[in-house]
């Protein structure tokens, strides 16, 4: 293996592995959302700015944390969860990051209910319904890093409430 290859291969490794590893600057995030999810559309950076806002407020490392989204009957789609998911590294496959059967409330675009492994603490973040063609025309008005800075800088994007702590240790 050349020399090249064996680097290569040793930074995808660390990437994958490494929890602290997060895109940081917008160009990354948009990078790395438009890689997961296929595109990058306005939602998506919605679940970014949840997960981001998540960790800080639980105090918790990426992977530390496990997400339960339910997506509004009006919703387009559940892609919020996907930017919660790269912005925490909650995962479908380890089973800390789940797509509800059940609909969010009447009247919601979805919502998010996020708990840090450790402690049990949970947030719960709302998106209203209103939300939905705001987001559209974003996807219509901007490319994909205009879009990143919409989402990012909008307004009451979404409600936060803290919600009472489970015991981790049943889990």
């Amino acid at each position: 293996m050349s020399s090249f290859r064996y680097v290569l291969a040793l930074t995808i490794v660390a990437a994958c592995t490494t929890p602290s590893v997060r895109a940081e600057t917008p160009e990354e995030w948009v990078t790395l959302g438009a890689r997961v999810h296929g595109a990058f559309g306005s939602f998506l950076p919605v679940g970014i700015r949840i997960g981001l806002d998540a960790l800080k407020r639980l105090d918790a490392q990426p992977r530390g944390v496990t997400v339960v989204y339910y997506s509004g009957a009006k919703a387009p789609c559940p892609c919020p969860a996907d930017g919660i998911a790269i912005a925490t590294m909650a995962s479908a496959g380890q089973g800390t990051l789940q797509v509800a059967p059940d609909k969010a409330p009447d009247g919601l675009m979805g919502v998010a209910v996020i708990r840090s492994k450790a402690t049990g603490a949970g947030v719960k973040y709302t998106i209203a319904e209103s939300w939905i063609p705001k987001l559209i025309d974003i996807n219509k008005t901007y490319d994909p890093l205009g879009r990143y800075n919409a989402v990012m800088n909008a307004p009451d994007l979404f409600t936060v409430e803290a919600i009472p702590a489970v015991n981790s240790a049943a889990k």
